[in-house]
């Protein structure tokens, strides 16, 4: 089918003297005016301070609040019309007036209503896919809502839903039909459902993933929908400035830690109960060895306290029963998959590591010469606690454990690498070039701050290149950048990298109201920009491949530049450094890799598919008759197969794991499994090979030992 995508503010006598918040009356059970009224009282405040761009709260500010809220909760265009959006626009170029008074008469307004538009949602969607839809009628629709006005009225607005619905069931229809197509090639004897009956299960599936959507949807709170308003304000200033609830917040920090503490499970909600997705190997529900994937969680007890049913329970809540501190234990009654027997499981909670986070490493021998692979999924740190394991610790460690097997080179792979800690990025950079500047780092009207490596070792002097492609952002293209201005790394991948060139810093609201008790959440702001040693920002631009290889993003809209209100790029003043131009054949090592893949078929083949994409980007409208649904489905089928030769490649090389992994794989068979999956895809990827081409080539200007300890 078609593809559719620690710091303290510098503020100087910044003092928030807070008055006392008169309350409106509420009209949701949940909802707290006075905690509203606080959050757009001090996000403000902070924005008009803090934030990178200095921005006046306008009547163009206004109106980019007002359609990043009206988008935010319909982006769809399934429930407000256009009768809707005329009480809406009184408020249009009022919003600023509203937020300087602390005032949310806006968010109120639109929320009763979308509220009231999601009760009549059921009421439609269970109405129309009641009956068979009309598949011989000649219509179409587009889903490029951007494009799509919102409906003039409820009339047009049940046939947005109906043809929406539609397109789901005619989808659902056309892929069971192509499985029907294929089983039958294989025995002659499988038994044809007839169109009838694909139809009448299609819209009996649809409505039943409805139904659940719909009760996730009731489950959220004022909360929720609030958190929506905030980031409709904040995001005015970039696409990168958010509000994080308590909840996301605790959420990013985990993510950026890559540990929690816990049980070690990953759970999912499946209609009204908590269901076991996946264990985390190493984790203690792992350990403990009762609880298995497809069991349901039906009571939560705190050690020998009373058990707390949670069935019906919304997911982020069940969790927070669940998880708990180190070292206490909680008691599972769960219904067990296999024999739907109801079991009572005890574990006690530990500090669970996301081994899927961390860096990790692999070795690859290539006419008889080792290189060492090592996998760099985020830059990632525990802020609360610097003793812990961090991206830089670790990457310094597996270094260490490679070169005592001898690689003869190293592969960095920044692949969807969507950055992290800046800390650690400028550390790592450290790890491989002598003493000097790393990135420029600049606030609001202030001179630009020049990051240093201030260790004249280097962990690794070694040939090195990097894997990026569009999904390598932030601080994997600071890396990534310093690399390349220092001549010590060839980068290889994408024609750019993301572009995303701004800091963020997160700074937890209640700092600023100290005495108020509930949590207020976070603001992640945009606080400065990064610039390169040369001078150039990675904003936008991000980092020019030295060679870049064809993949399916090449042609797409993607990245910073395609955002909308993302920061410009610009420029600074040089940083004072020194290239290491570790290579004696850099320009011809890139030359000849450029050669080979602009003439190999599978990468002409990849280009081609990247074209073929990106017009189906742009190609948005789709039939809504069987006949002609199907004939552009067949087109598309047909032609996607030729396109899935081109991915089919086999390198012939062995990878594997590096000996200090060997007893950790014995002991653990799902890491072992994990391991082996991930070196056949390595040995099966075109871009690693051509990687390692390059490794293999370059030769090194000073082949001394340099050992950073």
């Amino acid at each position: 089918m078609k593809i559719t995508n620690k710091f303290t503010i510098a503020f100087i006598a910044f003092l928030l003297i807070f008055t006392s918040l008169q309350a409106n009356n509420t009209f949701d059970t949940d909802s707290d005016p006075e905690k509203d009224k606080i959050l757009i009282y001090v996000l403000k405040n902070i924005l008009t301070r803090g934030h990178f761009v200095e921005k006046d709260m306008n009547d163009a500010f206004s109106e980019q609040v007002y359609k990043n809220f009206i988008d935010g909760l319909d982006p769809s265009k399934r429930y407000f019309t256009q009768v809707d959006l005329k009480k809406f626009s009184r408020f249009k170029y009022e919003i600023d007036n509203q937020l300087l008074a602390d005032d949310v008469a806006f968010y109120n307004t639109v929320y009763q209503s979308f509220i009231k538009k999601i009760k009549n949602a059921k009421s439609y969607y269970g109405a129309l896919l009641a009956s068979p839809f009309d598949f011989n009628k000649n219509e179409s629709i587009d889903i490029d809502y951007e494009k799509t006005p919102f409906a003039k009225d409820e009339k047009e607005l049940i046939d947005y839903w109906r043809k929406q619905l539609k397109l789901n069931v005619l989808s659902r229809i056309q892929d069971k039909l192509e499985k029907q197509e294929a089983q039958l090639k294989e025995d002659k004897k499988f038994n044809i459902k007839s169109f009838k009956i694909l139809e009448k299960e299609a819209r009996a599936n649809i409505l039943k993933n409805m139904d659940e959507l719909y009760l996730r949807i009731e489950e959220l709170e004022h909360e929720d929908w609030f958190s929506t308003f905030l980031n409709s304000v904040v995001g005015a200033f970039d696409p990168h400035t958010t509000y994080m609830a308590p909840r996301t917040k605790e959420r990013f920090d985990q993510d950026m830690s890559g540990k929690l503490e816990g049980i070690g499970a990953r759970l999912v909600k499946k209609g009204i109960y908590t269901e076991i997705f996946e264990l985390v190997s190493g984790g203690p529900a792992w350990k403990q060895g009762d609880l298995e994937a497809g069991d349901i969680i039906l009571e939560v007890a705190q050690g020998a306290a009373e058990p707390l049913d949670i069935v019906g329970m919304r997911l982020d809540d069940a969790i927070k029963f669940i998880k708990g501190k180190k070292g206490t234990e909680v008691r599972l009654t769960v219904k067990k998959k296999l024999d739907g027997s109801t079991k009572i499981i005890s574990i006690t909670r530990d500090v669970v590591e996301l081994e899927e986070t961390f860096v990790k490493s692999s070795i690859v021998e290539k006419e008889g010469r080792k290189y060492g692979l090592i996998d760099l999924p985020r830059f990632y740190i525990d802020f609360s606690d610097i003793s812990s394991r961090d991206s830089a610790k670790d990457m310094e460690k597996e270094i260490e454990r490679l070169k005592s097997e001898n690689v003869s080179g190293l592969l960095i792979d920044l692949r969807n690498n969507g950055g992290g800690s800046l800390k650690t990025a400028i550390e790592i950079a450290g790890l491989f070039i002598p003493e000097g500047p790393i990135v420029q780092v600049k606030f609001r009207g202030r001179a630009p701050e020049v990051k240093n490596d201030t260790d004249p070792k280097m962990q690794w002097n070694g040939a090195v290149v990097v894997l990026v492609n569009e999904l390598s952002a932030s601080a994997s293209e600071i890396f990534a950048a310093a690399m390349q201005d220092y001549g010590r790394a060839v980068i290889i991948g994408g024609n750019q990298t993301y572009g995303k060139g701004t800091v963020q810093s997160v700074i937890p609201i209640n700092n600023f109201y100290p005495n108020y008790e509930k949590d207020l959440g976070a603001i992640k702001m945009t606080i400065q920009k990064f610039y390169r040693v040369n001078g150039g920002s990675t904003q936008i631009e991000g980092v020019y491949s030295d060679i870049a290889m064809p993949n399916k993003y090449s042609y797409m809209k993607f990245g910073e530049r395609d955002l909308e209100g993302a920061l410009i790029w610009d420029k600074v003043p040089q940083a004072k450094y020194t290239k290491t131009n570790s290579y004696e054949n850099f320009s011809e090592v890139v030359n000849k890799s450029k050669n080979r893949v602009a003439s190999d078929p599978k990468f002409k083949l990849i280009n081609e598919y990247a074209k073929w994409l990106k017009s189906n980007q742009e190609n948005t409208t789709y039939s809504l008759s069987t006949a002609m649904f199907s004939t552009e489905s067949k087109v598309l089928e047909k032609t996607s197969k030729k396109y899935a030769a081109a991915f089919e490649y086999n390198s012939n090389l062995h990878f594997k794991s590096p000996k200090y992994e060997f007893p950790l794989i014995k002991k653990d068979s799902v890491l072992g499994d994990k391991r082996a999956a991930w070196h056949t895809n390595l040995a099966k990827d075109m871009y690693v090979a051509e990687a390692l081409n390059v490794l293999q080539d370059l030769k090194l200007k000073n082949t001394r030992k340099i050992t950073k300890n």
